[in-house]
């Protein structure tokens, strides 16, 4: 660099001549470009590293400006060649066609991506499903409020009839394939139902028992009548009085209105406990119970306020889920499914066929207590119900409100046929005369 102190002296003292003034008039003109160029590089480069780069390459174009005019013109060819060089290369760059390894990970990035939603929704709709949606509740009308939903949305009643219960299959209607689904068709759905009433009936023995036709029968745990109905124009006549209790005012309210559609007026029907009736001791020639002992929490009570409104020489028959009996103890894996069971229908605990025959046995009251196990008579009717819904979805997708209610139902309906299939439940019935 020029020493702009020794060029000023200089020429204060005139010792330079003309030319020499010129030529270093010059320089001196191109050295202060370059140094004002360089400081104010500098300085941008305290601000920022980052332009560390640009600060040098500034210093060697004003280092440049003091080099030979002759060099300029190769200097400038040289720049320019470096500039569209460097233009090129980032054209080139943006412009490269896309190629089918771009494609094929690009594919493969967006399959990975998909499959993994997937497998996250599979997995949150599984534990979705596998929580329990109407748990029993202890000093709440858990039940009644269920049945009550189920009245009014009229789903269960359209596939299951009138009749809130399995139905029943002798050994040819298996045979023939009934309630699979391509025997969906070999026996009504609903006529099981009713089969299942008179085939209970029959087995209860009542008219040995009572030397005729019973004259006062109540049905527990009624639903909406169907069984109430049954027996009181069919089983035992119109000389013959049927009471019918529900906890649910919606399932009285419907099973009244049907008795006097059909005209069945010895069919009434009330809202009350099971577990505190308010019936008088020994008021009853029979007492009928189907599928309402899941319901009650205290089976013990349940029993004994059954034995108690039976009149002497009257018939007891109940009909209901069983778990199977211990021991063995139920594994950890046993105990998992069935209290999935108890937490999605709102039942608060089962208990075996031979539990109940003991719990008849232990009022004291009882004799000739007998049970069976009709699971292989009843257990096609989880399955027959979803059948009767996959040939008639019309009244499910008509109402968009209940479809996620009608998924729990049948993945419920499908694990019961699944427990009683692989002996964890058992279908049982138990009889028993009144001392």
């Amino acid at each position: 660099m020029i020493d702009e102190r020794a060029m000023t002296a200089t020429v204060k003292t005139g010792a330079m001549s003309s030319t020499h003034r010129a030529r270093w008039g010059g320089r001196r003109e191109r050295a202060t470009r370059a140094t004002r160029r360089w400081r104010s590089i500098s300085g941008a480069a305290t601000n920022s590293t980052n332009s560390a780069t640009t600060a040098t390459t500034a210093k060697k174009s004003a280092m440049e400006d003091l080099a030979p005019r002759r060099s300029g013109a190769s200097a400038r060819r040289t720049s320019d060649l470096a500039t569209s060089a460097k233009v090129g290369a980032e054209t080139t760059s943006a412009t490269r066609p896309v190629t089918s390894r771009d494609v094929n990970y690009a594919t493969q990035l967006a399959s990975a991506l998909a499959g993994l939603g997937l497998a996250y929704g599979l997995v949150k709709a599984k534990s979705v499903l596998d929580t329990p949606s109407r748990t029993y509740v202890p000093g709440e009308n858990t039940v009644g409020s269920e049945y009550d939903a189920w009245t009014e949305e009229q789903i269960l009643e359209y596939y299951w009839g009138e009749h809130i219960h399995l139905g029943y299959y002798k050994d040819e209607d298996l045979a023939r394939g009934a309630g699979t689904l391509l025997g969906h068709r070999v026996k009504d759905f609903i006529e099981a139902k009713e089969d299942f009433v008179d085939e209970m009936y029959a087995w209860s023995g009542v008219e040995a028992n009572n030397g005729g036709k019973p004259m006062k029968i109540l049905d527990v745990g009624c639903g909406i009548g169907g069984a109430t109905r049954r027996l009181a124009s069919k089983c035992v006549g119109s000389a013959s009085e049927v009471t019918g209790i529900t906890l649910s005012a919606k399932q009285a309210e419907r099973a009244t209105a049907l008795a006097a559609a059909q005209n069945i007026p010895n069919a009434k029907f009330r809202v009350m406990d099971a577990l505190a009736m308010e019936f008088e001791d020994d008021s009853f020639d029979m007492v009928w119970a189907c599928e309402s002992g899941e319901h009650m929490p205290d089976k013990k009570r349940y029993v004994e306020e059954m034995v108690r409104v039976l009149k002497p020489g009257g018939t007891l028959v109940i009909a209901t889920w069983c778990q199977r009996h211990e021991p063995p103890a139920l594994t950890t894996e046993e105990k998992s499914k069935l209290q999935f069971l108890y937490d999605e229908w709102a039942h608060p605990y089962f208990i075996s066929i031979k539990d109940y025959c003991s719990l008849a046995e232990n009022t004291g009251a009882m004799t000739q207590v007998q049970s069976d196990d009709w699971t292989k008579q009843t257990i096609v009717s989880w399955r027959h119900s979803i059948w009767a819904g996959v040939y008639d979805p019309l009244p499910v997708f008509s109402r968009p409100k209940i479809w996620y209610k009608t998924l729990r139902d049948i993945i419920c309906l499908e694990r019961m046929r699944r427990a009683f299939g692989e002996g964890l439940m058992q279908y049982g019935m138990i009889r028993g005369v009144k001392k």
